[in-house]
């Protein structure tokens, strides 16, 4: 059986699994705590937290491949066959997946500087995983947006000059379609079939809401790039494009500075001043912060738009799922995105939704199912991973 790591990078943590055959024999997480590095690592049933030297984070494969030669589940690097890494990058060349080799790294290095924030993790974490396993590795470059290659024209062309859109390649790519595959996936064995319309919420750090007809995305509220769409944790979402011009003339910002603002300074933080936490906005407007109750109104108002948005595409919707940190673990925020929604024939149950903190549940009481799915992207970067494998 084909023994392969996955990898999914972030800005600031990075998640890995180890998969021999279709079982996950081992997985890490690390991330920043207090300013330090830590490691999570789940192996042979064990769960173990350590702190790792600041090199460690850089060179987490290094650590990894280690811990599973301990652990007996490899006995040298060389064991490793292929690995699969998530990418987030703009551009019809990355709709597809597909296995990495030198043109890919090249279009990923030119990509690169239109989403920085988002391709830069996983493009420096290939090099090291090249430099560390050498050339002959097999390695997947595992699109977040080949799920939305389905969008039809309609939705993706930005209404500038068209020869514009073709030449420099700028449309609305969408992503977070790895999260939305894996999520219809898991729906559709929860409750027997996948429903025609499906309108699937992924509300965590990043946010959007996704319209799936027949098993296939059709509008995505991400756009060129993950900035577009709804209020994010510290992400501007939409914003009239004037606005962008009169704030670079009025802060006297730079395209990159701009960038920066409008990516780590935006979204909850920026409306409420003091958080990007829902869970610490809640506390905060209950506490009467004015700012917090404003951040948490104009996120919640921005997700019902898409649904509403969603809806008139699908012409009606019949499944509402509900994916994500702030989707699984919020029942006050769900109840908020689904009042007055019942024209839609959206309908939440408050006992079974106020009951439902962190797990799977069926939340409805009227005709349209809402469902609270937990989103298994390693699942699914390594099902593709295994399929592209040679």
């Amino acid at each position: 059986m084909k023994k392969y790591l996955i990898i999914n990078t972030g800005s600031a943590s990075k998640k890995y699994s180890f998969y021999i055959g279709d079982e996950k024999v081992y997985s890490a997480h690390f991330e920043m705590e207090d300013g330090a590095p830590v490691v999570t690592e789940i192996i042979n049933g064990k769960t173990e937290k350590k702190s790792i030297e600041p090199t460690g984070y850089i060179e987490a494969v290094r650590i990894i491949v280690d811990s599973l030669i301990e652990g007996e589940i490899i006995s040298k690097k060389e064991d490793v066959d292929l690995v699969g890494i998530r990418i987030v990058a703009p551009g019809e060349y990355f709709l597809t997946n597909r296995l990495i080799d030198e043109t890919y790294l090249a279009m990923a290095e030119a990509a690169v500087k239109k989403v920085p924030l988002h391709l830069g993790p996983a493009l420096e974490e290939l090099k090291r995983v090249k430099t560390f396993f050498g050339g002959q590795i097999q390695i997947a470059g595992v699109s977040d947006s080949a799920f939305h290659a389905t969008i039809p024209d309609a939705s993706r062309f930005y209404a500038i000059p068209i020869k514009d859109s073709r030449e420099l390649g700028l449309c609305r790519f969408g992503y977070h379609g790895i999260s939305v595959q894996s999520v219809i996936s898991r729906a559709a064995s929860t409750i027997g079939s996948l429903p025609e319309k499906v309108i699937v919420c992924h509300l965590g750090g990043g946010a959007s809401v996704t319209a799936v007809k027949n098993g296939q995305s059709i509008d995505n509220s991400m756009g060129f790039t993950p900035l577009e769409g709804l209020v994010m944790a510290t992400r501007v979402g939409d914003i009239d494009a004037g606005a962008v011009l009169y704030l670079s003339e009025k802060l006297g910002k730079d395209y990159k500075e701009l960038e920066h603002y409008f990516n780590n300074e935006c979204g909850l933080l920026g409306l409420s001043g003091k958080s990007n936490d829902i869970r610490e906005l809640i506390e905060n407007e209950k506490n009467g912060d004015a700012d917090s109750t404003l951040a948490l109104e104009i996120y919640v108002n921005r997700i019902r738009q898409y649904i509403g948005r969603d809806a008139a595409i699908l012409g009606g919707v019949d499944l509402l799922i509900f994916a994500g940190t702030v989707g699984e673990r919020s029942n006050i925020i769900r109840e908020r995105i689904c009042h007055n929604l019942d024209f839609l024939g959206v309908e939440l149950d408050l006992d079974k939704n106020n009951n439902s903190i962190g797990v799977e549940a069926e939340l409805n009481s009227g005709k349209v199912k809402i469902l609270v799915i937990k989103t298994d992207e390693m699942e699914e970067i390594a099902k593709i991973t295994n399929n592209l494998s040679i």
